[in-house]
């Protein structure tokens, strides 16, 4: 009989004490083993050809080689680690780069342990592992370019983009103002609600809270309305819900 699976994960950070502390917080969690420790960008690619571990937490500002080309160093050569970033910045500067490198995840360093483990456990299943704040930025982003009237439709395409590709040939929204009377693509009112409550930044739990249903559940729409859609996480769930006026149920 065996156990449950074990998530293998190497740490990037160039500050000696903030790796050990992350290292020494990862070997609390149950189902982490970590493989190593990288004191830059140039250290972490060789260690993940070394150890291919499954997940990479990556910092930004590291010297030789920074975050942002370590992961697309990483992502390119070795597809199956997927990239968290785990920094003190969470500016455009810092955030977009990252995720169009191919960072799936991006925490800032004052997340506890839970989200971290979340995290990871997101990116592992093929989500995207983002914290809230990291949600709302991307919202606010979006919210901004899609003001900004033609140049905003360049700046929403970018920030999907980040995570991944979006469907084209879509119309630009202007505002969320409220939830859409015919929900595209083929979206039950349901899974309509729950895409307006991803891009509010609530995780499943939440979600099944405010609809009085069960994760399970949840999950289910979740998968349906990926489908329907084309989109690949939740970052690019949060695009594509302003960009068709998507919004969650009222509280």
């Amino acid at each position: 009989m065996t156990g449950p699976a074990v998530t293998r994960v190497l740490v990037a950070d160039d500050q000696t004490v903030v790796r050990e502390g992350i290292v020494m917080l990862l070997g609390l969690l149950p189902g982490i083993e970590v493989v190593g420790a990288a004191a830059d960008g140039e250290e972490a690619v060789a260690l993940v050809a070394r150890h291919r571990p499954d997940v990479v937490l990556m910092d930004l500002r590291m010297p030789r080689c920074d975050g942002v080309e370590a992961t697309r160093r990483i992502r390119a050569g070795y597809p199956g680690t997927e990239v968290v970033v785990l920094t003190t910045y969470a500016d455009d500067e810092s955030l977009f780069p990252a995720l169009r490198a191919g960072a799936r995840g991006y925490l800032t360093k004052d997340a506890g342990g839970e989200e971290i483990a979340r995290a990871i456990a997101d990116v592992r299943s093929g989500a995207a592992g983002l914290s809230p704040q990291v949600q709302l930025r991307l919202l606010e982003r979006l919210s901004g370019g899609a003001a900004a009237g033609t140049a905003g439709t360049a700046r929403v395409t970018g920030a999907a983009g980040a995570a991944g590709p979006v469907p084209s040939g879509e119309p630009a929204a202007g505002s969320v103002a409220g939830p859409v009377a015919v929900p595209p693509d083929g979206l039950t009112a349901r899974e309509a609600e729950v895409l307006g409550l991803i891009a509010e930044g609530l995780s499943n739990t939440e979600i099944a809270r405010r609809l009085y249903v069960s994760p399970a559940t949840v999950k289910t729409h979740i998968n349906n309305l990926f489908a329907k859609t084309g989109v690949r996480d939740r970052a690019q769930a949060v695009a594509y819900a302003f960009r068709h006026g998507i919004t969650g149920s009222p509280q």
